[in-house]
């Protein structure tokens, strides 16, 4: 197996979650979203939702594109296949209240499959919730600027895909 492409950034799970999309794919999907609650990360071929525990500490999402995907680590918290459409080629990673975070050129256009893994997810939540625990005073907001900055653990969301062929041709005549 060979990593023919890698990308990652940082963004903030605004709202707990970050999307990734195909540049063209800008319109939401509710329940898409409501399943990435459940199982951490879901899609729904456009898009997929990332679903954090925690809505300030940024997170890194990692896009690698191979050859043919490698298993996950045996230490990742969790694990789901993915499924991602690109007619762009182009992925925007993106932070609901705050835009877009990164974008990644895929090495061409196509149907990407694989699976989303990650690490951190309940350590960085667990950092969150115990940051909180500060006098409402006059330092406060300093403190979790402070805290938020210097988290000790990353949260990290992984995408290992594969192409599996090329995207379904778009009709432009709505025929």
């Amino acid at each position: 197996m060979s990593l023919l492409a890698e990308y990652s950034c940082k963004a903030t799970p605004a709202r707990r979650v970050v999307e990734v999309y195909d540049a063209d794919a800008y319109l939401s999907d509710d329940e898409a979203m409501a399943a990435a609650r459940r199982q951490v990360v879901a899609g729904n071929g456009y898009h997929l939702y990332i679903r954090s525990l925690q809505p300030d500490i940024d997170v890194e999402v990692t896009i690698r594109v191979w050859d043919t995907p490698p298993a996950p680590p045996a230490d990742a918290e969790g694990q789901v296949p993915v499924r991602i459409e690109s007619e762009t080629g182009i992925l925007v990673v993106n932070q609901l209240e705050y835009g877009p975070a990164g974008e990644m050129t895929l090495p061409h256009p196509g149907v990407y499959e694989g699976h989303a893994w990650w690490e951190g997810r309940q350590a960085t939540a667990d950092y969150y919730e115990s940051s909180l625990d500060h006098p409402t005073d006059d330092t406060f907001e300093d403190h979790l600027t402070r805290a938020w900055n210097n988290c000790p653990v990353t949260e990290r969301y992984v995408l290992d895909v594969a192409c599996i062929r090329e995207p379904e041709p778009v009709d432009e005549d709505g025929l």
